[in-house]
């Protein structure tokens, strides 16, 4: 999608114009001179919040491409909401962000229709903008198609994305950039010993791989480390999920396409900042050769893994990729997964889970997700919690001795291997697919690549 700015009305038969309207209805008219002027109903404007602006914003391209609108004009004098306070930087950013992800749909494996694909093709926005604002659309493209190819690479069949293809695409996300990219691979592991990623990928035909990406602009300070969960395909395992549990399965490596893409928004946009991604790539299958429960894993940290079940493999790769994030020294380590359904079953599907033993940092990423529209919520790391995931035979074990509070069980475990690192874990197995009412096409969300540039951009 192409944005530009325009200080008249841009006067064309071929253009949709896009306005922002009283009440609660969407209306299409068609004025004189075949003129076509979408009206979008937003309420009482002195009731707008910041969330309902980015679900508006959404709306324009939405309804737009409904109407099979493909040029589209739009006022910018109506996105500004004075008791919202948003900077115009800032604002533009978030049009130019939600207009690209409301423009998104996976049709990389559909056949093209004859009438052709309904996106839209160019936005002009209307009116008087400040170099700030200028900058803020160009920024907020940037993010914007970031998310999208997070969302297309999430949304890649597991038979496509296997561990050395998602390695393949770390390193084609950031050609050309100054992002150092290593792909470790199953001889490397056995010498760093991680023997929690090198378990979980026996059962499967496809090698593991271990990606380190590295992006060091930010001088002498110490670095920012992602970690992203890379499991390409996951079947549960021994512990095999329902047909219902495993169709989405391809995209357990939401979390890796989340720092992928942050990586390389980093690189596009020249932050100064140092980053370290992190991803531990594996299949989870069952066959003569996987991992069982009761299996005992020595992890790379040393300590050992009681695996009481095979479906909460994710816990387990973090692990090793949490302990060699030590290496880094860093002053904040961001670990993100799909991790958990009970996360869903508390929060829903509109937020993600996050969990640290800094309430600072808590609050931190609350404020972020408010400001970059990847919405967060706390939930606790009791010590009182801890015993319940103490293991029998082993060190730690893998899921709690009981079925309730799985999304904490989970937080604990890679709690347990972050110890001594300020840390937050980030549980977007409630994020991890767009719903209804979003305004996004159906498939992957892109969560939370948005949370992550903005940390990359304020974190201090």
């Amino acid at each position: 999608m192409q944005i530009t700015i325009s200080p008249r009305p841009v006067n064309s038969k071929d253009v949709t114009v896009v306005t922002l309207v009283a009440g609660t209805e969407n209306f299409l008219q068609v004025r004189p001179g075949n003129r076509k002027v979408l009206s979008i109903g937003i309420g009482e404007r002195e009731k707008m919040t910041r969330r309902k602006l980015v679900d508006v914003c959404r709306q324009v391209i939405a309804l737009a491409k409904t109407h099979h609108g493909k040029k589209l004009s739009v006022s910018a004098a109506d996105f500004v909401f004075p008791h919202l306070g948003i900077p115009e930087g800032e604002l533009a950013e978030m049009l130019a962000v939600n207009f690209e992800m409301a423009n998104f749909s996976f049709v990389k494996y559909k056949r093209r229709p004859a009438e052709g694909w309904d996106f839209v093709q160019s936005v002009t926005v209307v009116g008087r903008v400040s170099p700030e604002g200028k900058r803020g659309l160009k920024r907020g493209q940037v993010i914007g198609r970031a998310v999208n190819d997070c969302r297309t690479l999430a949304n890649t069949p597991g038979g496509e994305i296997t561990p050395s293809g998602l390695a393949d695409a770390a390193v084609q996300a950031v050609r050309g950039s100054r992002v150092k990219v290593t792909v470790l691979k199953p001889a490397d592991l056995r010498t760093l010993k991680m023997g929690g990623i090198l378990g979980v990928s026996k059962g499967s035909t496809e090698e593991p791989r271990f990606v380190i990406m590295e992006y060091l602009a930010g001088g002498d300070s110490k670095p920012i480390v992602l970690v992203g969960k890379g499991v390409t395909f996951d079947s549960g395992g021994l512990n095999l999920k329902s047909e219902q549990g495993m169709a989405d399965m391809h995209m357990d490596m939401s979390g890796a396409a989340a720092v992928i893409n942050a990586v390389a928004v980093a690189a596009r946009l020249k932050l100064a900042v140092n980053v370290i991604g992190i991803i531990p790539a594996v299949e989870n299958m069952p066959s003569g050769s996987s991992y069982h429960p009761g299996d005992i894993l020595r992890a790379m940290s040393g300590e050992t893994i009681e695996v009481v079940s095979t479906d909460a493999e994710g816990r387990i790769i973090m692990a090793d990729a949490l302990t060699y994030a030590r290496r880094y020294h860093p002053r904040l380590v961001v670990d993100v997964a799909t991790l958990t359904g009970a996360v869903m079953v508390a929060l829903g599907n509109r937020a993600a889970g996050i969990f640290s033993k800094d309430d600072a940092l808590l609050k931190q990423f609350q404020e972020l997700g408010e400001l970059s529209g990847d919405y967060v919520w706390p939930l606790p790391l009791w010590e009182e919690y801890e015993g319940e995931i103490k293991g029998t035979l082993g060190d730690i074990a893998n899921i709690g001795k009981t079925r309730y509070g799985g999304a904490i069980h989970g937080a604990l475990f890679l709690q347990h291997f972050a110890k001594g690192m300020r840390s937050i874990h980030v549980d977007i197995g409630s994020r991890m697919t767009a719903v209804d009412g979003e305004h996004l096409a159906k498939g992957a969300a892109g969560a939370p690549v948005r949370l992550l540039v903005k940390l990359l951009e304020r974190y201090r």
